[in-house]
């Protein structure tokens, strides 16, 4: 609280005052980092494109994301340290996160309707699989490096891997 204080050069009674707590100012940081997400998402216009292509940009987008925004991930890792507690106690995730599945489902359904997509799929079965392949990647990137013997974060590794999450989502939902 002394360091956030000093950043924000007020006194550290007014962040306790305002936010009654650590837990409710994470959380409030929580949240933030996930209307910033949400907004940002929104500019894609997702629902304006074709189905396939709608899922290769939300892929794409979601890598980089992570890439450019790396507290995001550091926040997520310490919420899953609490075992999601925070998050556990906000509506406001909950709200902020529902028009993006809602816009995944119509796009999965539009793309079924047009013959192209197979049905079946989950919208947040298939959000937690893209975001999953960017977020794994990125928060074990020295280990896997480690592991493997190759640098996964060289400008190659990043594309490499981008092409590969795209190829996966569409090969996962396209017809065969």
């Amino acid at each position: 609280m002394d360091r956030i204080a000093a950043q924000a050069d007020v006194n550290k009674r007014l962040i306790y005052y305002y936010f009654t707590s650590k837990d409710d100012l994470f959380l409030a940081v929580l949240e933030n980092a996930y209307v910033n997400i949400r907004e940002a998402e929104k500019h894609l216009h997702l629902r304006d494109l074709a189905p396939p292509l709608a899922l290769r940009r939300l892929t794409e987008f979601t890598w980089d994301y992570y890439i450019a925004h790396p507290e995001f991930m550091t926040l997520l890792n310490s919420e899953n340290l609490h075992q999601g507690r925070h998050l556990a106690k906000s509506q406001r995730v909950r709200d902020l996160n529902s028009p993006l599945i809602e816009t995944l489902g119509e796009i999965l359904e539009r793309g079924r309707k047009d013959g192209i997509f197979r049905g079946g799929i989950d919208a947040v079965q298939l959000y937690v699989s893209i975001a999953g392949m960017a977020y794994f990647y990125l928060s074990n990137s020295y280990t896997l490096s480690a592991v493997f013997g190759r640098d996964l974060m060289t400008p190659k590794a990043h594309h490499e891997r981008l092409s590969h999450m795209c190829e996966v989502v569409l090969g996962y939902v396209l017809m065969g």
